[in-house]
């Protein structure tokens, strides 16, 4: 087994790894970025299928995604506006298919009065509610211990208005049936992105698309890596350290023994930018502290298909559609052009999400395909129904993902745990898109969150060769106006 020394392991090669990766090697520390894939990008996938390019993960960026901006700058990344000229397409309770424009969908008054309405409230709630710290708010535990089905229940006696707003949250962002996750699960999801409207707002939410895909993203950062500091298919199996270290972050000398099936790795300090569902398939020695453990059981991912169909032309700008489209009736809950940049095949994009999700795995693939594409005909008429180029994005199905899009708290788990997440195991720092308070489940909290890990990290390995330049300092050097009470402010933890 080939052994090795850096000063920090990173676990996981995505968009969080990877930043915190480049960070700390500018910083002048020794990397070694371990992926359990055979590819670089975690929920960033960009790839040939039948010969035609899809975003088999994320893929959008948003005016207020500016570190990401910033990032597709610093790495000369270009972007192009998602196509959204025309009508888009709702269909309602009663499974008409009715054109409109705006955010607001064409239900009769009193549906869209009480959208309107609820949209106010949950901006006002947003508002009040800091994406960093939603445990903070006054009426946090209250908001915590009732689901967001429940909420909306108690906001408006109009079940399409209700199922409606749920959309937005449930379906199309945290993957998860509105009756699973707290209303403060929901305040933050809506904060992490400035407010409730802005996730109405599919033109603001799903602005452009980067020329090429956002995959790139993750594979710029790894090529300023050594090639050898970046391992593929290495899962870690092990990640060892001393009861000592478990007591105090900054333990002069400690060291700590990251091991996989091929590879042992002696370092300073340990990142694991991956899933917090996927913690545990890592042994810890010794074991992460009981409130850790009990954390990772009250997380989980949702479950999403993402739909790739392409067909020989954008038929539905014919028609006048933009081809944005949503029902929470459908099978498919919303739809958008997705014709890559200069390409004259059209391709949509659609999304199945949750019980739905649920319902057509059940089917064979052939049957679940034909029902997947009825969906669509139903937006935008029978041509939807053959298309040249199908693909289904499975997240669930992939061992080193299980679900989509990103980890979110059952009911109070948020309250009683969501600080904690945050907080150092010895010399182990945890860490993804799953954990951001700005831009959290997207690429852009993907970056924040690993360059958040790298200073900490940084800070802690400064403190620690600190704390062994104090221990170095002679007793008699210890007392007022010495070296050990001057620098007393300069620790970083």
């Amino acid at each position: 087994m080939e052994s090795l020394e850096r000063d920090v392991v990173v676990i996981g090669a995505g968009a969080t790894g990877l930043t915190a990766a480049v960070e700390l090697q500018r910083a002048g520390f020794s990397v070694i970025v371990l992926e359990a894939r055979d590819r670089v990008g975690g929920r960033l996938w960009t790839d040939h299928i039948d010969g035609q390019l899809y975003e088999i993960g994320g893929q959008w960026v948003s005016p207020d995604q500016t570190v990401l901006l910033e990032t597709l700058d610093e790495l000369g990344l270009e972007t192009y506006a998602r196509y959204r000229d025309g009508e888009s397409v709702y269909i309602g309770a009663d499974g008409v298919a009715k054109r409109f424009t705006g955010d607001i969908f064409p239900a009769d008054a009193y549906t869209q009065a009480e959208m309107t309405r609820m949209v106010g409230v949950l901006d006002e709630l947003v508002a009040e509610t800091d994406p960093a710290a939603p445990w903070a708010h006054p009426r946090a535990s209250e908001f915590d211990q009732i689901s967001f089905a429940t909420w909306l229940g108690q906001q408006s006696d109009d079940a399409e208005a209700r199922e409606n707003i749920s959309l937005f949250i449930a379906d199309a962002m945290l993957t998860k049936p509105a009756h699973t996750f707290s209303l403060l699960q929901a305040l933050l999801m809506a904060a992490s992105a400035g407010s409730f409207s802005h996730l109405v707002d599919a033109d603001f939410i799903l602005d452009r698309r980067v020329v090429g895909g956002l995959q790139q993203v993750p594979l710029r950062l790894a090529e300023q890596l050594d090639a050898n500091d970046v391992r593929l298919g290495h899962p870690v199996r092990r990640i060892q350290w001393s009861a000592a270290a478990l007591e105090a972050d900054a333990v002069p000398g400690e060291l700590v023994e990251v091991t996989t099936d091929e590879l042992t790795v002696t370092a300073r300090r340990v990142i694991v930018a991956v899933p917090p569902n996927l913690y545990n398939r890592i042994e810890y020695a010794p074991n992460l502290p009981r409130l850790r453990q009990q954390m990772q059981q009250h997380q989980s991912l949702g479950l999403v298909i993402k739909v790739h169909a392409t067909y020989e032309t954008p038929f539905w700008r014919e028609d006048g559609l933009s081809a944005t489209a949503f029902s929470p009736y459908q099978v498919v809950h919303e739809a958008y052009d997705n014709t890559n940049n200069g390409e004259t095949q059209g391709t949509l994009v659609g999304f199945v999400s949750d019980e739905k999700a649920d319902s057509v795995f059940s089917l064979p693939a052939a049957e679940r395909r034909q029902r997947i594409l009825e969906s669509l005909a139903a937006y935008y008429g029978p041509k939807a129904l053959d298309p040249v180029v199908y693909f289904e994005s499975d997240w669930a199905a992939e061992e080193w993902t299980q679900g989509a899009y990103a980890a979110s708290f059952d009911l109070g788990g948020l309250t009683r745990y969501g600080a904690l997440q945050l907080v150092p195991v010895g010399p182990l720092r945890f860490g993804s898109s799953d954990l951001a308070a700005e831009g959290y489940q997207h690429v852009d909290g993907a970056i924040r969150v690993g360059r958040r890990l790298a200073a900490e990290t940084i800070a802690s390995l400064a403190g620690s060769e600190l704390d062994a330049a104090l221990d170095a300092v002679p007793e008699a050097a210890s007392g007022p106006g010495s070296i050990s009470e001057s620098n007393s402010g300069a620790r970083a933890e």
